[in-house]
């Protein structure tokens, strides 16, 4: 096992530049979760770590050895792809072995590899069929496995569960945090499933547009957002925003200028008077989700906000909702979207 440095990593594409500077440390044996919008250069970083991109410049360490010109096969990395890249003509064991048997390794010690994998993903009845005889889910542990008897230093998961239904993605998700508790391996994991990525990391990523937004544990970044793009992305429902028009004068908290942003997180919001409001609006639409609903307002202002309930208002469409919420759980964001508060 071993950690990460990245410092001042660049990618470009000809003229167009997509990784801006990145500066990152992975701790040995931490999962890390690089989170962001599609597009934010979140699998192009994860590329580069494992090899597959060339760098434009910067440096990537691995452990204490820098791997900028070590081939993919080298670096002691193992990635897990978007799809199964299975072999059909194989064996689930065929296509666990083939990797080592690639690489000559001794045929009893590629069969202790297999089946010891096999044993910590559950697929030890499996290692005989073809995997067109597997499930989604199954595959995707076949996969796994594959990079599980590399014993590598680094685990690369590249948006491994979006091929999967939601019952399956929620199995497969838990049995890779199993995985991770009992390899104690270093994982990256990308995904643009914040869910995912709040429920699996020990440290999250947050990028846009090549750049690292912040970086930090998951109720770091739920508690204290550095901006409101942050903000907004960690969390849901995600976090509702007023402009000074839509909080009276006497709700707003310590510091708030006109041109600030008040941040609320749906979850966050409590019903009460209209005297003791800090926000109200008008009730659009009501989700009912069984242990909770949602209710859509919008403020005379014209600000659209999320209140999440644990029952559903019993007022009409079109009636005045008020909210208020405690000081420690808003969030001020200057004009420039940075965190006044974080």
């Amino acid at each position: 096992m071993a950690g990460l440095t990245i410092r001042n990593l660049v990618k470009r594409y000809g003229e167009v530049q997509v990784m801006h500077g990145v500066d990152l440390d992975i701790e040995d044996g931490e999962f890390v979760v690089f989170v962001g919008p599609s597009g934010c250069g979140k699998s192009t970083l994860l590329r580069m770590i494992a090899g597959l991109e060339d760098i434009s410049g910067g440096t990537v360490a691995i452990g204490d050895r820098e791997v900028n010109e070590v081939a993919p096969s080298k670096r002691g990395v193992a990635m897990v792809f978007q799809t199964y890249a299975l072999y059909p003509h194989m064996t689930v064991y065929k296509n666990m072995a083939f990797g080592l048997q690639q690489a000559k390794t001794p045929q009893d010690e590629i069969d202790r590899r297999v089946r010891s994998a096999a044993e910590v993903l559950q697929i030890t009845d499996y290692l005989e069929r073809s995997p067109r005889n597997l499930s989604g889910g199954q595959r995707q542990r076949v996969a796994i496995g594959r990079a599980i008897v590399r014993d590598p230093e680094v685990f690369l998961f590249d948006e491994p569960l979006s091929n999967l239904d939601a019952s399956l993605r929620v199995q497969t998700r838990l049995e890779i945090a199993r995985l991770h508790e009992r390899l104690k391996s270093t994982m990256i994991y990308v995904t643009h499933d914040q869910v995912e990525a709040m429920t699996l990391a020990d440290k999250i990523v947050v990028l846009r547009d090549g750049r690292i937004e912040q970086v930090g544990s998951p109720i770091e970044l739920y508690e204290r957002p550095a901006n409101k793009f942050v903000a907004q992305f960690i969390g849901s429902p995600k976090m509702n925003f007023f402009i000074a028009a839509d909080v009276p004068p006497a709700s707003r908290p310590d510091g708030f200028a006109d041109s600030d942003t008040l941040g609320i997180r749906p979850e966050h919001l409590v019903r009460c008077d209209e005297a003791s409001a800090r926000v109200a609006g008008k009730l659009e639409l009501v989700e009912q989700l069984g242990e909770y609903a949602l209710a859509h307002l919008i403020t005379p202002e014209g600000s659209e906000f999320i209140a999440k309930m644990e029952t559903p208002p019993t007022e009409a469409h079109g009636e005045m909702l008020y909210f208020t919420a405690v000081p420690e759980r808003m969030h001020v964001f200057s004009a420039d979207g940075l965190s006044k508060t974080a």
